[in-house]
């Protein structure tokens, strides 16, 4: 098997350690590859690089570096395919949705090919007697990302494009289950002209993530994972004086109205739960049925989920594929056993699948539980797999509070014909992003992404202007060009008189 090395200073460079950890193909649940794990010693040799890169990119002009990233920008659409078959065989998801995560992380790219723009500072002429101030932003040297394994492009996408258009330099630590992606992200950044060391991978586990944290040579991190991770990391990289991203996780609700097109909703909420096998932080994974919906819409959910296909990502006409590791398979399997013990109804019971020809993969098939209720496991708990629970509740008013109820706040959803219900909903709701009769509202890029509550530690979204934001810092300057002769000072506080 081919061992998957780090990318440091425009090369691929092999670990100081042997570690590694097997990379594994979901769909036949053997190994494909080995990826080195780095150490201590290999973070600190891809931050020297970076900071050596910094010298130079960090006073780069903003048409090199739009240059560059118009320049990747078409590598990513000439190279789609081979990237979405990568994604397809390290994480299992159907090559259409790894098609469609590359083009929501292009758009950032596209975001960044503006960033002259985003860049503009502000100018205010005779603030006093002869005094002007202006303002402008600044990178901030060495950051670094640190991304799951759900979106091997798009997460990191929301990251280096608006760091490195900003300029700064970077270091990417991508999810060990899923390395090779970003192995070839950073050969399309080289073969568009980027500087050695301004563009780095190392891959690796836990010593790797805590030596990110802790460098002195690292300004900020961004971070994408689990609450409890995000906890971690947010407390761990402030405490050692880094800006800090950390989004966590979620438990997203479509709430359904009665004078909803049902069929459309069902429609949606099903791609929504089981697209990428639920593998997704804005994945719906309770669905709230509003009063009379109730029963019609588990009726239409219930044949629905038995047309979703489930298979091999890489074979034509799948709809889904596998969970990402054994365990995972195990967990969702088990999180559907809980349900029915704690009292849920099983509709539809994916514990069992197996897929021909690849029966030791890790496949479950789409899982529905009715009746489910707030106290259950099923709904407190965030199962990151093809699971949709169905709560009944009778008003639009008890379905804003179970959401404000709840701990997190990624997105959210309302199926409804009726305006007032939408304006009602999206202006009292606690969650971040907010779809009416979208399932998954992750913003454009020129928005920010980022929730509430539990899925956000930390007050920092990700890309757009928040990351722009996120990844400068601003001067303010105040001018005095004096007149020939005038040697006048005040001993008092300076005012705009």
């Amino acid at each position: 098997m081919k061992t998957i090395e780090h990318w440091i200073n425009g090369t691929a460079t092999p670990a100081g350690s042997t570690r590694t950890a097997q990379v594994y193909d979901p769909a036949t649940g053997r190994p494909q590859s080995h990826v080195l794990l780095a150490e201590s010693s290999d973070v600190d040799t891809a931050v020297a690089a970076a900071a050596k890169a910094f010298e130079s990119w960090g006073n780069s002009s903003l048409s090199q570096r739009t240059k560059v990233m118009f320049a990747f920008r078409e590598l990513l659409v000439k190279h789609e395919d081979e990237l979405a078959r990568i994604i397809s065989s390290e994480h299992g998801k159907v090559i259409d949705d790894a098609r469609g995560e590359i083009v929501r992380g292009r758009e950032v790219v596209e975001y960044a090919c503006g960033i002259a723009d985003a860049l503009k500072g502000g100018f205010s002429d005779q603030v006093s007697r002869d005094v002007d101030v202006h303002s402008f932003r600044q990178p901030l040297g060495v950051v670094a990302g640190i991304t799951p394994f759900n979106f091997p492009i798009m997460v990191p996408s929301w990251m280096h494009p608006i760091a490195i258009a900003t300029g700064n330099t970077f270091v990417l630590k991508p999810s060990e289950r899923v390395p090779s992606a970003s192995r070839l992200v950073a050969e399309l950044y080289a073969e568009a002209g980027l500087p050695d060391g301004v563009f780095n991978v190392v891959n690796g586990d836990k010593v790797t993530v805590d030596a990110l944290l802790d460098h002195p040579g690292i300004a900020a991190v961004s971070f994408v994972g689990s609450t409890p991770i995000a906890k971690y990391v947010h407390e761990r990289g402030t405490a050692t004086g880094k800006r800090v991203q950390a989004l966590g996780g979620a438990k997203n609700h479509a709430v359904v109205l009665p004078d909803a097109d049902l069929e459309y909703a069902a429609n949606h909420l099903t791609a929504a739960a089981f697209g990428s096998a639920g593998q997704r932080c804005m994945a719906i994974s309770i669905g709230v049925a509003v009063g009379a919906a109730g029963d019609k819409l588990v009726e239409i959910l219930k044949r629905k989920a038995g047309e979703v296909k489930v298979g091999p990502g890489h074979e034509d006409g799948n709809d889904m594929g596998p969970v990402i590791t054994q365990a995972a398979q195990e967990r969702v399997a088990d999180a559907v056993t809980t349900g029915a013990e704690q009292g849920a109804t099983v509709v539809v019971d994916g514990r069992s699948l197996k897929v021909e020809g690849h029966e030791e993969g890790f496949f479950v098939g789409p899982s529905l539980l009715d009746h489910v209720t707030a106290e259950m496991d099923a709904y407190r708990q965030e199962i990151f797999g093809p699971v949709l629970g169905i709560i009944r509740v009778d008003t639009v008013d008890e379905a804003i509070a179970l959401i404000n109820a709840n701990p997190y706040g990624n997105g959210t959803a309302i199926f409804t014909a009726g305006g007032e219900a939408a304006r009602k909903f999206q202006r009292e709701v606690k969650v971040g992003m907010i779809g009416v009769n979208v399932p998954i509202p992750v913003p454009m890029s020129y928005y920010s992404f980022g929730g509430w509550k539990d899925s956000l530690i930390g007050d920092s979204p990700i890309h757009g202007p928040e990351g722009v934001h996120f990844y400068t810092r601003a001067k303010v300057v105040t001018t005095r060009w004096p007149h020939t002769g005038a040697h006048t000072a005040a001993f008092t506080f300076p005012t705009s008189s």
